[in-house]
């Protein structure tokens, strides 16, 4: 037997076609072909359908664009890093070797200043990346809008991240190049290895690439704090700030 339709939307379709006139021919036809639309269109069609296209993109990079701009200023200031547990840097695994010999003999100091200088000096380097990740947010056309509207609570931040990870890493190793010698990473460096010893000849790719590690860690950083922001955009009426956002995200209630 077919699936009856529900009272409200069979009343909604029968009130639609009476209108016309009671004595309307093939008036119970409409009714069906009025409840089928009610009935068959899908949510997310319904949701974007419900906002402009430029409605929808504004509103993603608006979120894209808050998210960023939270991560930065969290991430780029004293402690940003090195204080938040969700994204400090931890020693390479290359140099765990050495961490563990250093800590043996109490030399703890060595290690704790290297992965100091480490998080700091991500930490000088963020604020830099704010333009970048502004050129990216902006390159986002209206399909991708659209599918990252539909997806996950962390969609904008893995579009983002597969679209710009790259590049974004390439600008962005000079930053932290210059950040590292400003924070003293080469001299922490040097220091670690000299109190390692012996051991410090089986370091690995990591070990003699601690700029390229931090920039890769400072990045994950910067992602994972946008994901969160994104989420909490999506979940939280309360974190959307601005009338558009309201409107885009709110247009999502599940």
């Amino acid at each position: 037997m077919p699936k009856q339709p529900p009272k409200r939307v069979l009343l909604t379709a029968l009130l639609f076609c009476l209108s016309g006139g009671s004595a309307q021919a093939g008036w119970w036809d409409k009714i069906l072909e009025k409840t089928q639309q009610l009935q068959g269109k899908p949510a997310a069609e319904a949701v974007t359908s419900a906002l402009s296209d430029d409605e929808v993109i504004r509103g993603l990079k608006e979120a894209l664009g808050k998210g960023a701009e939270q991560a930065v200023s969290r991430l780029g200031k004293e402690g940003g890093f090195l204080n938040d547990l969700n994204v400090k840097i931890p020693m390479p695994e290359d140099l765990k070797k050495a961490e563990k010999v250093l800590r043996t003999f109490r030399q703890d100091k060595y290690a704790d200043e290297f992965v100091a200088t480490m998080n700091h000096a991500a930490e000088r380097a963020v604020p830099e990346a704010a333009v970048l990740l502004n050129e990216a947010i902006q390159q986002m056309n209206l399909d991708d809008a659209r599918a990252i509207l539909k997806g996950p609570d962390d969609a904008a931040t893995q579009y983002f991240r597969k679209t710009s990870e790259a590049r974004l890493n390439e600008r962005f190793l000079p930053l932290v190049q210059q950040a590292t010698n400003q924070a003293g990473v080469t001299s922490a460096y040097k220091q670690l290895m000299q109190k390692a010893g012996p051991v410090a000849s089986l370091m690995g790719k990591q070990a003699n690439d601690v700029d390229g590690y931090v920039s890769g860690k400072a990045i994950d950083g910067l992602f994972k704090m946008m994901a969160a922001e994104e989420k909490l955009i999506r979940q939280d009426p309360l974190a959307r700030g601005t009338d558009l956002l309201k409107k885009v995200f709110g247009s999502l209630k599940k």
